[in-house]
């Protein structure tokens, strides 16, 4: 009996595992493209940008505390699974003038995890309804310059989304104030985006040792 739960353990699990990933990429294809060329992080210190990053993208607005909510649920169950592969990232855009309150976001989100790929620009407003509109959703930003909703976008800037959605049809963005909605849709399709980009790695670097 213990035999065969190693066995299991050790050769079946890992199968499951890898048929559950490739089944998921090969059902969903690639996550489809919604906005081609979506504006650019303006100059920052940081020099934070959106090329080459797989990118989860939100805008937090003046009012910090209102959605801070929204930035634990991100933490906890997009970010977590996430932040180790060195090419994604998640970007709050922020208006000048919520310094002080990010960092003391920034520091209750650090004695969770190691927020290395948490990142906070501060913007001028208009530079924030300028990167905002060029994604070419349905939503808009609130009076405050944020919004519940955030965005997967690729490395070469481009939105990425669900047009075959049971509930919306078109799928832009994503409610960070609905934990069931980030587990099963959100995360689903982080994966699908990492996936598409570990699977066309490994295919160059096999044609390159061809």
């Amino acid at each position: 009996m213990k035999k065969t739960f190693v066995l299991v353990v050790l050769f079946i699990l890992p199968l499951v595992a890898y048929l559950f990933f490739a089944s998921g990429v090969n059902n969903f294809g690639k996550l489809p493209i919604l906005t081609e060329g979506v504006l650019d992080i303006p100059e920052n210190i940081d020099k934070v940008t959106f090329d080459n990053k797989i990118t989860v993208l939100g805008f937090l607005g003046n009012n910090v505390e209102l959605k801070k909510g929204n930035a634990f649920n991100l933490n906890q169950k997009i970010y977590k699974p996430f932040y180790e592969f060195n090419d994604f990232q998640l970007v709050m855009i922020m208006p000048i003038g919520t310094e002080a309150k990010v960092e003391e976001l920034r520091a209750e989100l650090g004695n969770l995890v190691d927020i290395k790929n948490w990142k906070f620009v501060f913007i001028e407003d208009e530079e924030i309804r300028s990167v905002f509109n060029s994604l070419k959703t349905n939503l808009s930003l609130d009076e405050n310059l944020g919004t519940h909703y955030v965005f997967i976008i690729d490395k070469k800037k481009n939105l990425r989304g669900r047009t075959d959605d049971e509930e919306e049809a078109t799928k832009y963005g994503f409610k960070a104030t609905s934990v069931a909605e980030l587990n099963n849709k959100m995360e689903d399709d982080v994966k699908i985006i990492l996936a598409e980009y570990r699977m066309a790695l490994k295919k160059n670097n096999a044609e390159r040792k061809n």
